[in-house]
């Protein structure tokens, strides 16, 4: 429902510091993200900041005997590979259900227009089915249509 454009630029606000096992890369990403509202699906545009920190070790250190393989990030020809991390970050710092405003009422359940566009009185006249050929029966043609939509349902 919500991403970061591919190619969208992102600003990054970090601070590297030498440490006894390597590099301490700490600080926050700001990235653009669009989707849809997951109630009304309309558009969506806003943007994440996310803080990172993550410890980039150096070859040969200690970190090689008391941490598993994997766990603990690498320094590769004194060369650090943010974008794993970035992209980690980035993904769990977005909404799981993205809202284009926090009191956005999302779609009619019957008709699928958006509530926020229609009356405060909008409503639908549903009849319960078992009732639908006694309402055919004597007349009312709205009453009517839903019936013959039931039949032709269970057809």
């Amino acid at each position: 429902m919500i991403g970061v454009p591919e190619g969208a630029p992102l600003v990054l606000d970090l601070r590297l510091e030498a440490v006894m096992e390597g590099v301490l890369v700490s600080g926050t990403v700001t990235a653009p993200v669009t989707g849809e509202c997951g109630r009304c699906l309309e558009p969506v545009a806003d943007e994440v900041v996310v803080a990172i920190q993550e410890l980039y070790a150096y070859p040969d250190s200690t970190t090689d005997d008391t941490d598993s393989a994997g766990e603990v990030s690498r320094l590769v020809a004194d060369l650090v590979d943010l974008e794993p991390v970035v992209r980690d970050a980035t993904v769990l710092g977005l909404p799981l259900t993205p809202v284009c405003r926090e009191d956005c009422r999302g779609l009619c359940a019957t008709c699928g227009e958006r509530l926020d566009e229609l009356p405060a009185d909008h409503s639908h006249e549903l009849i319960d089915r078992r009732w639908a050929a006694l309402a055919k029966r004597f007349g009312d043609t709205d009453v009517g249509e839903v019936a013959d939509a039931t039949e032709s349902q269970e057809k």
